[in-house]
């Protein structure tokens, strides 16, 4: 239903609106003129994995300069939570890692047609010029994801399959054997990547 909509707009205003349809995960950005700020009301069951594929390039800066994204307000609020909260955990580290990040407004079920069961929330994310700490983004969302699958535990009971000496990688990136993953802040996260991948620091 978009889709007719939006080339009515395109042809009321030529050559200011191209209209590309696909699958946004699979859709290559180097075409598109910086600079890139998304804007979308994503569908919630695959806005978290675009998110992740957005924030996890292998080189950066990305093609986007900010994204602004609606999402449930239960994920928005995972994204910008902080380190001792339950609500912190791989979203929050992955965003907070590369972009500065907030929620911009919240709507209610009511603001829509129909309206969901759900709540929610427009994140705002301005990506950082550079990472808040170097790391492999594949490494550090491996570590995250042993140390979150488990979140409960000691790190070094949840991470033990990552290295035999797991407690002395924690220790040399500050991180106490003792922590529980939603204790360690994003810096520490980002030093034991580093650790495991062999990287000085």
């Amino acid at each position: 239903r978009c889709i007719p909509a939006l080339e009515e707009i395109a042809a009321a205003a030529e050559g200011r609106l191209e209209i590309v349809q696909g699958d946004a995960l699979e859709f290559d950005p180097s075409g598109l003129a910086p600079p890139v700020k998304v804007v979308a009301n994503l569908p919630y069951n695959v806005g978290t994995a675009l998110l992740v594929h957005w924030l996890t390039p292998r080189d950066w800066p990305p093609f986007w300069e900010s994204l602004t994204l609606m999402f449930q307000r239960e994920v928005a609020e995972r994204i910008v939570a902080r380190p001792g909260t339950k609500a912190y955990g791989r979203l929050a580290i992955l965003a907070q890692w590369r972009s500065e990040a907030r929620i911009a407004m919240e709507l209610p079920p009511e603001a829509f047609t129909p309206p969901p069961k759900v709540r929610s929330a427009v994140v705002h994310l301005k990506a950082r010029a550079e990472p808040l700490a170097p790391a492999e983004p594949e490494i550090l969302e491996r570590v995250v994801a042993a140390g979150f699958n488990q979140r409960r535990k000691m790190l070094r009971a949840a991470l033990k399959g990552l290295a035999p000496d797991i407690e002395a990688r924690l220790r040399a990136a500050g991180i106490a054997p003792t922590a529980r993953a939603e204790e360690v802040a994003v810096e520490a996260w980002c030093a034991l990547a580093r650790n495991l991948a062999g990287q000085p620091g």
